[in-house]
């Protein structure tokens, strides 16, 4: 069932998505795209409330065994050159500072695309002893790359606004991977709380992050048959110890490097829960995250003005919702119903209540659910028990569509070696879908596969049985690996 919007031209998500995103973003006043620098964008107040509701079940994981730090933002040139494979993978998106007012400086300055650079050289001077390890710390931060492919709010940014990026140093490379897992694990209960679904991945070799011994991506794959990377973790071993020469002394008295690992996050985790659970209405929130859960409508007025039995009902419920801890909002405003319909329903707030006189008269009041418009009827007296059951339902309702979407859109491929019509077929399920196929480690196999279906290859899923099988380029041994058209 759905209500009325006044007459407003509704969105057509699956017609084209890129339009429907960009316009979400400014009728729902979560971004606004207007800022004079390209790849450069203003949060409107609601878009930032949504973002720190997100970022604060993010840093309440976090904090469970990190400790929050923040870093510089300016980076030497020297500091930043120094892990050759690393500065190799950014070093045409830096964004350099050579001048102080109108003076040259004597050392070039980087706004920071990322912060190991930044972070491993005071960590040299934090670690001494075994009994300063394990460092795990995180921040939340601004981030910079010069973007030259085409800028897309939240997505492919030139100013990241809120990077969220942990680091950590251990005595062994066993502590090191031991901790990689938990950032999985980690991850996996953060986008299960925005209903966000997502495949689980190991890089291939050519793809992972530099500087890293391997990359380990979470992705999700949006209404245009993309997939998005939405969370990174990378075991860094020793690289950035020994050129940093961060060392700690073992219990023996010898000095042996810190083996590290840095896992992030961005606000792409924010485009996820707009993109997958957003219809032709506007934004479906996941109650987790909703800036308002629950908006309260009186839905009649008297001649007279408004209906003071209706006004008293609805602040009585929202009195009540706010005492027990409910996101709510009332909306006395002067507009007709259907606009404030409308209004909220664009801005996704998960659960309407509606009090008229009708429902003053029978005690009761009636619940709209945004991410389905069903509809019931609940006593007043039984409105905030109703409401949390709403909400916990609402959320799993909004996982359980979105996890249905997403696994029956992965599809296995029968294709072989010089199959033409295989090829062709898999060429067209890949320009929507995520297809597994067999592929060997060479890099020179996946190029191909990439040149010749246009697809960018995602790496071999974790945790799931390794099959054996024969690559689709070259017949040698190989494993199943996912495949999709990337942001």
């Amino acid at each position: 069932m759905q209500s009325k919007t006044e007459n407003k031209t509704l969105l057509q998500k699956a017609d084209n998505f890129s339009e429907w995103y960009n316009e979400i973003l400014k009728r729902a006043e979560v971004l606004d795209v207007r800022y004079p620098v390209k790849g450069v964008y203003t949060w409107y107040p609601y878009g930032y409330k949504l973002r720190n509701l997100t970022y604060s079940i993010l840093k309440a994981l976090m904090d469970r065994e990190h400790e929050e730090v923040l870093f510089p933002l300016l980076i030497p040139k020297d500091e930043l050159m120094k892990e050759k494979e690393h500065i190799k993978g950014f070093e045409d998106e830096v964004f350099w500072v050579t001048k102080g007012g109108s003076t040259d400086l004597d050392i070039p300055l980087a706004l920071r695309p990322t912060s190991e650079t930044a972070i491993y050289p005071v960590f040299k001077v934090w670690i001494r002893s075994h009994r300063d390890l394990p460092i795990r710390i995180y921040q939340v931060v601004n981030a910079f790359r010069y973007e030259t492919k085409h800028t897309r709010p939240l997505i492919r940014l030139r100013e990241i606004t809120s990077f969220k990026e942990a680091h950590t140093a251990h005595a062994s490379r066993a502590d090191a991977e031991k901790q990689i897992k938990t950032a999985i694990a980690t991850y996996q209960e953060f986008f299960d709380l925005l209903a966000v679904p997502y495949i689980i991945t190991r890089r291939p070799n050519w793809d992972k992050f530099p500087g890293a011994e391997y990359s380990i991506a979470f992705d999700t794959l949006m209404p245009d048959g993309k997939t998005m990377q939405i969370a990174t973790c990378h075991l860094l071993g020793e690289s950035f110890a020994r050129t940093f020469d961060i060392k700690y002394e073992d219990d023996d008295g010898a000095l042996k490097f810190v083996n590290q690992t840095c896992y992030g996050i961005s606000e792409r985790c924010i485009a996820a829960v707009i993109a997958l659970h957003g219809d032709d209405h506007g934004l479906v929130l996941p109650p987790e995250v909703a800036p308002i859960q629950v908006v309260i409508v009186p839905i009649v007025f008297s001649s007279k003005g408004k209906s003071e039995a209706v006004e008293k009902a609805c602040s009585d419920v929202y009195e009540g919702l706010k005492e027990a801890g409910i996101r709510a909002f009332l909306d006395d405003s002067e507009e007709r119903p259907g606009a404030k319909y409308y209004r909220w329903e664009m801005k996704g707030v998960p659960l309407r209540i509606e009090i008229g006189p009708r429902d003053v008269s029978s005690n009761s009041c009636v619940f709209v659910r945004r991410a389905d418009f069903q509809r019931m009827q609940v006593p007043q007296s039984e409105v905030v028990p109703e409401v949390n059951r709403a909400i916990k339902e609402i959320q799993e309702l909004i996982h359980k569509h979105a996890k249905e979407t997403f696994f029956a859109n992965i599809h296995i491929s029968k294709a072989v070696v010089d199959d033409k019509e295989g090829m062709e077929e898999l060429r067209k399920t890949a320009e929507h879908n995520i297809v597994s196929l067999f592929l060997c480690e060479d890099e020179r196999c996946g190029a191909d596969l990439e040149q010749r279906i246009g697809v960018t290859v995602l790496g071999v899923a974790i945790n799931e049985n390794e099959e054996a099988g024969k690559c689709i380029i070259c017949s040698r041994k190989a494993r199943r690996v996912y495949v999709a058209r990337a942001y």
